[in-house]
């Protein structure tokens, strides 16, 4: 049986490299032979269900051991190689939305703007959807985990 592990640690930092929690969990999950996606502030890592859980307690105390002062986890059960997608018009979408609402395309706007463009497709749902964040960082022109530390500025 197939398990994915969907985790997050924090604290979230500015924009950079990925903070030292972040990495080492990737690392732990890596060891354990897992297939991992990495993001600064939210990893999956999916392999045999035996495997997975009996490597959580190592990735959770690298994530603590790193200096994470939060560990979240969210797993699933099934078939986790083919998740379903969301279909990318209805982000593309949104995006346009929030382009026409602040009226330039979002590349183009400056730090500030960008911050109110992540806002408005937070409160449209944007970010519920799969894959978002690294479609709006890239709509954007930044990276995912300068995303991520905005959509922590408000919270």
């Amino acid at each position: 049986m197939e398990l994915r592990a969907e985790f997050t640690t924090e604290p979230f930092r500015g924009e950079g490299e990925p903070p030292e929690h972040a990495v080492r969990a990737r690392e732990a999950a890596a060891k354990a032979g897992l297939a991992v996606d990495f993001g600064p502030l939210g990893t999956t890592a999916q392999g045999d269900a035996d495997a997975l859980v009996d490597a959580l307690p190592a990735i959770a105390r690298a994530a603590l051991d790193g200096g994470a002062t939060r560990f979240t986890l969210q797993l699933s059960v099934g078939d986790t190689t083919t998740p379903p997608e969301t279909p990318p018009h209805t982000l593309e979408r949104l995006i346009g939305e929030v382009e026409a609402q602040l009226g330039t395309r979002l590349v183009d706007l400056d730090r500030t703007g960008k911050q109110q463009a992540v806002r408005l497709l937070e409160e449209r749902g944007a970010f519920a959807m799969r894959k978002a964040v690294v479609t709006i960082a890239a709509a954007l022109g930044v990276t995912r985990f300068t995303v991520y530390n905005y959509l922590n500025r408000d919270h």
